[in-house]
C-alpha cells in the first residue's frame, strides 16, 4: 500500500503485531490513501493514528 492507492472496503490496509499476535487492519470504507504515519517495525501506541484515507473523488 501506498499514497495515493484506491482501497476497497475490508481490503487489508496494515497488519498490527501485539503480543505475538497478528491482527490484520482493513479499509473501513472505499478511499484513496492519502497518508501513512507509520513505517514497518515502528511500535506505535494505543489510539494512535496509522492511516489516513480520503474519500474517492466523485464523477
Amino acid at each position: 500500500m501506498a499514497v495515493g492507492d484506491t482501497v476497497a472496503e475490508g481490503q487489508p490496509l496494515l497488519i498490527l503485531e501485539a503480543m505475538k499476535m497478528q491482527n490484520e487492519i482493513g479499509a473501513p470504507g472505499e478511499g484513496v490513501v492519502k497518508r501513512i504515519h507509520v513505517s514497518q517495525g515502528e511500535a506505535v501506541a494505543a489510539g494512535a493514528k496509522l492511516v489516513e484515507l480520503a474519500a474517492l473523488p466523485e464523477e
